[in-house]
């Protein structure tokens, strides 16, 4: 995972918390049997009762928001908590900045309304989607 943070951070312009936050977004679509990728990550707004919010990411039209307090509940305190020690910040503002940039990187992987059939384990995918991300910036 460290190259992927690497690359990641240098697509992101480098810096350290920009590159953390590229590591953690890589991290939670991570196909790397232990966060499940995309579809692990779906299983967890389902369970938190989200579903419809990162459907919209996936599908199709119009991307639902969500809150940083959403994204708490759908990712738990600790996820947050140790994405936040990374980036050497607040855990409030983890989940803020996640929040605005998973939508967006999700909607970019998944361009025909669903997920790629060999998942999003790909950095080249990863790259390419947070480009356009920054590009719309």
């Amino acid at each position: 995972m460290g190259l992927l943070d690497s690359v990641l951070g240098s697509v992101l312009g480098g810096a350290q918390q920009q590159g953390g936050l590229a590591g953690a977004l890589g991290g939670l679509l991570a196909d790397d049997g232990e966060h499940g990728g995309l579809g692990g990550l779906v299983e967890k707004f389902n369970q938190a009762g989200l579903g419809e919010v990162i459907g919209s990411w996936i599908g199709k039209g119009e991307n639902l928001p969500i809150s940083p307090d959403q994204l708490k509940d759908v990712l738990g305190s600790d996820a947050i908590a140790g994405i936040a020690a990374k980036l050497g910040i607040d855990p409030a503002q983890a989940s803020g900045q996640l929040s605005q940039m998973l939508p967006g990187l999700i909607d970019q992987l998944t361009p025909h309304g669903q997920a790629p059939a060999g998942g999003l384990g790909n950095a080249g995918d990863l790259l390419g989607a947070l480009g356009g991300l920054l590009q719309k910036r």
